[in-house]
């Protein structure tokens, strides 16, 4: 933990005091989002402190220009960058005479920050004493529309306390933005049109190269005492990118002056004429007004959290946790746009380019087959379906052929755009993910028909990489896998990664037998599948000589898979042993010292050992995790929430809980100390994933629910539901017993602690 201003409650992230050197930070974990778009908690009025500006809306990219030192063949062109939208939340405010800056007053008292996750609204709160003696009070709530999702809504109230005063608020729209991690330093936003009429106004511009069009908007009320004073604009300045409008009213003291603010942006990816678009939006919102606008945002997220909430009772700490992770990951994506992918950062900031990595199969998905319809998770699958023939393009950039294919590490429309070769040329177990997604959506919502309509011919292409991928080794007489990066990134160029390895097997076979069942079950499907890819039964022959002889290192000593060939040459020196004052390693050390060191970033071996549970014991379970785990520093937000799980079924529940916290708290105590950069949102599955398949123990068998219940020593109990193929399990843990009870229209049979149990419909069973 690096920080611990964030004050526990059950529904609220809440922030008291002004600090400075918090602000940033607290840009990260106030944001809010729709899935549509999202912005971090920059304040709407001017601030010169420090601060990290950023508003995104989803789908829309610049290909910024790849800066390494040398160039490879092969090397990605580009990276993709999520762009820093045009501003349309500023309201330069002034108080007789003075430029309301928190930065600058002389005083801030009773500071407040809310991000009210049970309704879905950011609030702020403060007093303030300017330089000029006026005293004020200030209160603000803004919220992005769940269901108008073009239209986010601020609501800005200012009271004079110690004096009468003239205000003017200074609502503008804003494209003159930037990328903090601009490569080059360009703009990426060019000017199309600025326009304004009456309390509307609205920038229209378009990304370089991309060439996605905009249209940023907002239209302003101005009340006084709540009471609508129909004001025009006083004065109006527009730049080459920059609408503003001043309304200049003189308010006594005590009371109430309010700027209710509409923006958003309506984009090309969805509108013909995107201007057109925004003024009827703006009317739609107007139509309805703040308050049943709010009314709306309370009742849609009341929906989202009767399926998604996880109950935690008797640690506040814990249960606040589960809830931000939930949120944030609703505020990301909602499974409206099978377009639209889970970037790592989500709304909350710029690093990794916002684009879609390897974490949305290996993680996001469980969480979003369970908690919504299973046509979201299928969305997310089909998302990687429409980028096949990129994938295909991606492989032969390296010199594969015959249609095998190489999903990106990093991607906005199939194509690669990593711009570090130890991972865009190396770590290519992010196939297997992909592939694995599709096995675990069909074991999960038992349907079968996206693979002879999409998935099989996704496997193909991953199968066909992998066979090119392994080499025979004359040594070894066997087939090995040279110059790969596995989960653990602070390994680079090694040979033999166990889980690239193991997963590249499973992927081979595993495609081998779906094209066998398609053949028997689908044959028209079939038919046209293999006509289209012109596979045959001498290249499925090849693909499972791989399979059947592909070496994986192992220690007799240890009695373990090694990471990868080399392991044991390290000096095998153990996390705890560390002075502390030499973490993170990824501060503190160089790449070299990190690349020569033991040290683990995240589950590796381990990773294939949670995928493949099944495949292995108990006892090989615990033996790996007994050695791996002590090497491990957890410097990837991805890492806890893996040996959380391994623990509870370990049953090492202080273990399992101390890693449960880490990655539930991960953003909210700043673990990691790079808070200020955006939330982990990803890894934020994971949390939930911890709950649900580590303490609840939940697998599915044989098309059958299974559980193993567990309670950590510091909860009195805990609760969460399932949409197991359209059918609504609740599941309720406390110390003595677990509970079930069913939302559906006929029985399901589930096994807890392989005991048989029936649940029927609107009834409750206690085991």
């Amino acid at each position: 933990m690096n920080q611990d201003y964030i004050k526990p409650d059950n529904w609220s992230i809440i922030e008291e005091g002004f600090d400075t050197d918090s602000v940033k930070s607290s840009e990260s974990l106030f944001s809010i989002g729709n899935g549509a778009m999202g912005q971090r908690a920059n304040f709407e009025e001017q601030y010169t402190g420090e601060t990290f500006q950023g508003s995104y809306i989803a789908g829309i990219y610049y290909p910024d220009k790849t800066k390494v030192g040398w160039w490879k063949n092969g090397y990605p062109e580009y990276f993709a960058k999520v762009l820093n939208a045009p501003n349309w939340i500023g309201i330069d405010i002034e108080i007789n005479g003075e430029n309301l800056d928190l930065n600058t007053c002389v005083d801030v008292k009773n500071f407040r920050l809310e991000l009210n996750m049970k309704e879905g609204w950011y609030h702020r709160s403060f007093e303030a004493i300017l330089q000029n003696g006026t005293e004020i009070s200030v209160n603000i709530r803004r919220f992005l529309c769940l269901d108008l999702d073009e239209v986010g809504i601020i609501n800005y109230e200012v009271t004079p306390i110690n004096k009468a005063a003239k205000i003017v608020f200074k609502p503008y729209i804003d494209a003159g933005v930037h990328n903090e991690d601009a490569n080059w330093e360009e703009k990426f936003w060019e000017i199309q049109d600025l326009n304004y009429s009456q309390n509307e106004a609205f920038v229209t511009a378009r990304t370089f190269k991309t060439h996605f069009i905009a249209t940023t908007f907002m239209q302003n009320s101005i009340l006084l005492q709540d009471k609508n004073l129909s004001l025009q604009p006083s004065k109006v300045s527009s730049s080459s990118d920059k609408i503003q409008f001043e309304y200049e009213v003189n308010v006594a003291q005590g009371e109430k002056l309010s700027i209710q603010k509409i923006g958003g942006y309506t984009v090309s990816l969805n509108h013909e004429n995107t201007e057109v678009a925004a003024k009827n939006v703006i009317q739609s919102a107007l139509n309805k007004g703040y308050g049943i606008l709010l009314n709306d945002q309370i009742t849609a997220w009341a929906k989202i959290w009767e399926m998604s909430d996880i109950t935690i009772d008797g640690d506040v700490k814990a249960q606040q946790g589960i809830r931000f992770n939930i949120f944030q990951l609703n505020q990301t994506y909602l499974g409206k746009d099978s377009r639209l992918n889970i970037g790592p950062k989500g709304f909350t900031g710029e690093k990794y380019g916002g684009s879609t990595y390897w974490d949305t199969e290996a993680y996001c998905i469980p969480f979003y087959m369970a908690t919504k319809d299973q046509q979201v998770a299928r969305n997310l699958l089909t998302y990687r379906y429409n980028h096949l023939e990129k994938a295909i393009e991606n492989a032969e950039k390296l010199g594969f052929k015959n249609g095998a294919a190489l999903f990106p590490m990093v991607t906005m429309n199939g194509e690669e755009c990593h711009n570090e070769w130890e991972i865009t040329f190396e770590e290519i177990h992010r196939n297997g993910a992909i592939a694995f997604a599709i096995y675990n959506y069909h074991r999960f919502t038992g349907d079968y028909s996206y693979i002879p309509e999409k998935g099989l011919e996704v496997l193909i292409g991953i199968a066909r990489f992998w066979h090119q991928r392994a080499t025979y080794s004359t040594k070894r007489n066997q087939y090995v896998i040279l110059g790969v990066t596995g989960p653990n990134e602070y390994e680079n160029n090694v040979n033999n990664n166990f889980y690239t390895n193991y997963i590249a097997k499973w992927c081979l076979s595993y495609t081998y037998d779906q094209i066998k069942k398609v053949a028997l079950e689908y044959p028209s499907d079939h038919k046209r599948i293999t006509e289209k890819v012109k596979i045959s039964d001498t290249e499925l022959h090849s693909w499972k000589k791989v399979s059947d002889n592909i070496y994986f290192p192992y220690s007799r000593e240890h009695n373990v898979y090694l990471q990868q060939d080399g392991f044991l040459d390290k000096e095998l020196v153990k996390v705890a042993d560390l002075d502390k004052s030499q973490r993170p390693i990824n501060q503190k050390w160089s790449w070299d010292r990190i690349l020569r060191s033991p040290y683990i970033k995240q589950a590796d071996v381990l990773q294939g050992f949670y995928f493949f549970e099944d495949h292995f014991s108990k006892e090989e379970l615990e033996r790996h995790f007994d050695f791996y785990e002590p090497f491990t520093v957890h410097e990837s937000s991805l890492s806890p929430c893996v040996h959380s799980i391994q623990a509870a079924v370990l049953d090492k529940m202080d273990m399992a809980y101390t890693f449960y916290l880490r990655t539930s708290r991960l953003d909210l105590d700043d673990y990691n100390k790079e808070v200020e950069e955006g939330c982990h949102i990803t890894s934020m599955a994971g949390t939930w994933m911890s709950i649900v398949e580590g303490f609840g123990g939940m697998r599915v068998k044989n098309d059958v629910l299974h559980f193993s219940p567990k309670i950590p020593k510091e909860w009195n109990g805990y609760s969460f539901k399932i949409n197991f193929r359209n059918q609504i399990l609740k599941v309720s843990v406390n110390k003595n017993e677990t509970q079930f009870s069913l939302e559906g229209n006929a029985e399901i049979i589930v096994f807890v602690n392989d005991r048989k149990i029936v649940v029927e419909p609107n009834s409750l069973v206690t085991v």
